[in-house]
């Protein structure tokens, strides 16, 4: 069983920073890309940003470009989000997936792997 626990979130202010992990506790799986997506009340879940295991391939939303940076390191099979500037319509729960097979993409259906989820909160 592949799991993946996501950590750090919580409630800040607006120009604030929070950094998010997300560790994939079984080491024998090897995601292709791990992901970050969110999805406020009423809407749909959306990519955040995307990093393939090696690094070498990023994606990252218009809306958190400049803002929010991902990072992975192997050694910890872990990925991070760091998230500076944040906004109140940053605020959403954010879900750490993992990606088996190329090509890196956005679309929530291509990952095979979910993490529960961590809330964000952002006050203005």
């Amino acid at each position: 069983q592949v799991q993946l626990v996501e950590s750090g979130g919580g409630l800040v202010q607006a120009g604030g920073s929070l950094r998010l992990s997300c560790t994939v506790s079984r080491r024998i799986f090897t995601p292709f890309a791990l992901g970050w997506f969110r999805q406020a009340p009423g809407k749909d879940r959306e990519c955040v940003a995307a990093i393939t295991r090696s690094g070498g391939r990023i994606y990252s939303a218009d809306s958190v470009k400049g803002r929010f940076t991902i990072s992975i390191d192997n050694a910890k099979n872990t990925v991070y989000l760091q998230m500076n500037s944040l906004k109140p319509e940053d605020t959403a729960v954010y879900y750490c997936a993992a990606e088996s097979h190329p090509p890196l993409t956005a679309r929530a259906d291509e990952y095979d792997y979910w993490g529960q989820g961590t809330q964000v909160t952002v006050s203005s």
